[in-house]
């Protein structure tokens, strides 16, 4: 069966849970359990390979974590689950199981939600939830097709994200929009860090970047760090699941007030900070010594953002940070001071903004920040106006497609690399410092790129004027004599007005 057909399954099922719990549970409870059967079918697939080859090391634990398979006791494993799973006891079964995966495995220790045999957890549903899982074949000899249980994970994290709105999407960054942003850092090997990782998305897509690219997946390290206790769990279990080794520390910790990477100079940095976090504690930091181009507001964090990215860089780092356009123009407070002294440092590689809709938690239009300490073109920045894309995927979301992406991405990759790069009016311009200083070091692309020029049709201007002129006026007597129309008959049948 296709996927797409497993995830549509599996998400109505999960759905009649909602009778029990709120959303923020019960994603937890589905999202336990995708990371349980994953971890299961990928010891189980490697446990069939051994036994094939000398049954003696089927029990070697060695041979499961020297390719990054988790150890899961027999009491855990997803056949006795769902031996157990039409039994009142299923929940606490669940609970066990995820207990005992935790405590062979150290890496995953606090990590996991075990709250299955609490009473207000509908027994019956979470048995027909393993069933679901059990029947539909993802598993087994097809495991290391993994990224079916991680594709299903991730389209459990947008759907709650999603769901929740702006009570609970915090944690997810829309697919399309981390997209893009790799694909404007393209981070082919080194370091790569998120000071707000949320659910860990930008690392996932950072790693089919670079197997996209017929990269080694190896060649990356992952290091981050969230404040949400819940959201850094679920990050944990995201890169898990993926097979992906990451740093994202040993508990969740604020970035600025608890840096857990303090030494690290990262090659590629990716971050969707939280948007004009206006109680970031600033009276604490006011003498950071992250703060060399001036101290951030203590009503905005916008601007600590982009400061503690900027400390983390290494020498040839680059950055794309997802803000709100206000970064742009604001000269509230130090932020004009900040923004000119990034100017002058010439830090700021690209600038695009994106239209609204694009997120869960807001419908605010915003702008990708592309930072980079080693810039090829000295003194110039690329100003990208992507306002225009996206197509609506309901009334109050927008998504980018694989063609925006392109369009957005190669510009700026036409551009860095002097590959018949060509301004065009209305979406992208260069412009130097010079141009940048004349706006007084605002960075808002439709200052530099201008209006989009209207195809020439061939007709002068005159004879348009007056054919436009002419058409107007008809229309205005048409207007005037519907208006007398519907006034006689509202009087022919005694309304006065």
């Amino acid at each position: 069966m296709a996927v797409i057909g497993f995830e549509e399954k599996l998400w109505a099922a999960a759905d009649k849970l909602r009778n029990n719990m709120d959303s923020g549970e019960y994603k937890h409870v589905v999202l336990g359990l995708i990371f349980l059967k994953y971890v299961s079918d990928s010891f189980q697939e490697k446990w069939q390979e051994l036994m094939e080859f000398d049954p003696d090391f089927a029990e070697d634990r060695d041979a499961y974590m020297a390719e990054g398979i988790f150890w899961v006791p027999m009491n855990a494993r997803w056949s006795y689950i769902a031996e157990h799973a039409k039994t009142p006891e299923i929940g606490k079964v669940v609970d066990t199981a995820l207990d005992e995966v935790e405590k062979e495995n150290p890496t995953l220790k606090g990590v996991l939600p075990k709250s299955y045999a609490r009473p207000e957890l509908d027994k019956r549903i979470l048995g027909e939830i393993i069933d679901l899982f059990t029947n539909m074949n993802v598993g087994g000899t097809e495991a290391k097709e993994k990224d079916v249980l991680g594709r299903v994970y991730e389209y459990f994290l947008g759907k709650f994200a999603a769901n929740e709105g702006k009570g609970g999407g915090e944690f997810y960054t829309p697919k399309s929009v981390v997209k893009l942003m790799v694909e404007m850092i393209q981070p082919y090997k080194g370091y790569v860090y998120d000071p707000a990782c949320g659910s860990g998305g930008m690392f996932v897509q950072s790693l089919k970047f670079v197997e996209e690219h017929s990269g080694n997946k190896f060649d990356i390290s992952i290091y981050g760090q969230e404040s949400n206790p819940t959201t850094w769990k679920l990050a944990k279990m995201n890169l898990a699941i993926r097979g992906i080794e990451s740093n994202l520390g040993t508990k969740n910790a604020d970035t600025f007030h608890n840096d857990l990477h303090k030494t690290l100079k990262a090659d590629y940095v990716l971050a969707n900070p939280p948007f004009n976090d206006s109680d970031w504690g600033q009276a604490a930091l006011i003498e950071d010594p992250r703060w060399k181009f001036g101290t951030p507001p203590a009503g905005n964090a916008n601007f600590a953002w982009i400061e503690h990215i900027i400390d983390k860089l290494g020498q040839n780092g680059r950055a794309a940070i997802v803000l709100s356009n206000g970064s742009l123009s604001t000269k509230l407070s130090s932020e004009g001071e900040i923004r000119k002294n990034l100017i002058l440092e010439d830090l700021v590689e690209a600038i695009i903004t994106l239209p609204d809709k694009l997120f869960y938690t807001t419908g605010i239009p915003v702008c990708v920040w592309v930072l980079n300490r080693n810039k090829k073109h000295k003194g110039k920045t690329l100003f990208i106006d992507g306002r225009k894309l996206g197509t609506l995927i309901n009334r109050r979301l927008r998504e980018l497609t694989d063609s925006d992406i392109r369009k957005m991405s190669d510009a700026l990759s036409k551009w860095q690399n002097g590959e018949d790069f060509e301004n065009i009016k209305g979406f992208c311009m260069e412009a130097t410092l010079e141009e940048i200083q004349g706006h007084e070091y605002v960075l808002t692309p439709g200052r530099y790129v201008g209006i989009e020029e209207l195809e020439d049709d061939g007709e002068l201007f005159e004879e348009k004027m007056e054919r436009l002129t002419t058409s107007l006026t008809k229309q205005l007597k048409q207007s005037k004599e519907l208006e007398d129309e519907i006034l006689k008959q509202l009087g022919g049948i005694g309304y006065e007005l």
